[in-house]
């Protein structure tokens, strides 16, 4: 059950996923949350316009590495409008990051780009976090707000 504070961080996702769109990036955001709830940092994706690495999930995880003990670290959250990539994934766990609230799942993802007949450019497989990091604790997709996504990746696709 999503509670209405974190609905707050994740509509917060999906106006940075529209914010990246408009820059010429895919459609990501992430919020990262201390444990008393207080928003810390946010980003979003600006692979095409910085450089392919630039993922906003990791922009948070080395903001927080950089700027947090380790026990708050484990205490925070990050809310995303996308389930991490595997490289996401990586340094959410090397950062000690705590909890992942995402609001679309890699396999949805997957399923929108069959759908419009988009082949996937990654150099990476489509990992869950939790193959990634399975000791990180993940909840998603939230129903409603994905379809949100939905519609920001698939005029992300057209744009293509």
């Amino acid at each position: 059950m999503t509670t209405d504070n974190e609905m707050i961080h994740l509509r917060r996702c999906v106006e940075l996923a529209a914010e990246a769109l408009e820059a010429g990036d895919a459609p990501f955001g992430s919020v990262l949350v201390d444990g008393d709830g207080n928003v810390l940092r946010e980003d979003r994706n600006r692979a095409n316009t910085v450089d392919a690495t630039y993922h906003p999930e990791i922009a948070v995880a080395k903001w927080a590495a950089q700027n947090m003990t380790p026990a708050a670290r484990a205490k925070a959250v990050v809310y995303t409008s996308g389930e991490h990539c595997a490289m996401c994934s990586a340094a959410h766990a090397w950062a000690g990051l705590g909890r992942i609230v995402y609001i679309s799942s890699s396999k949805q993802l997957s399923t929108w780009m069959d759908e419009m007949g988009v082949t996937s450019t990654s150099p990476i497989n489509l990992l869950t976090v939790q193959e990634v990091a399975p000791n990180v604790s993940v909840d998603g997709p939230i129903a409603g707000l994905d379809e949100e996504i939905k519609v920001l990746q698939q005029r992300s696709f057209q744009k293509g």
